[in-house]
């Protein structure tokens, strides 16, 4: 899913406030990891994520391999902490 400038900039500002509701450590990304993740999209939509690893290029692969396996999409990323977004599906009586 890709988003315009606009909402990308619209979730950064709504996404400022938040706490970091997962957090990677030294496992990396593992398939617990993936599950918890998911429920935290499934319930609130956008999440902020906290990486432990010093490596910069390794920080970017985590998040782009994180939002690919939970279908979601990488909003911002700054430092060892990112935000993933995931529209809540239309609910269908």
């Amino acid at each position: 899913m890709s988003l315009s400038a606009k909402q990308r900039q619209a979730l950064r500002a709504a996404a400022h406030h938040l706490k970091p509701v997962i957090l990677i450590g030294q496992k990396g990304i593992t398939e617990p990891l993936v599950r918890e993740t998911d429920a935290a999209l499934k319930a609130h939509e956008l999440i902020k994520v906290q990486i432990q690893e010093d490596d910069r290029a390794a920080r970017r692969e985590g998040a782009l391999a994180l939002a690919e396996a939970t279908a979601s999409t990488l909003v911002h990323q700054i430092g060892k902490t990112f935000v993933l977004y995931r529209p809540k599906p239309e609910d269908r009586p």
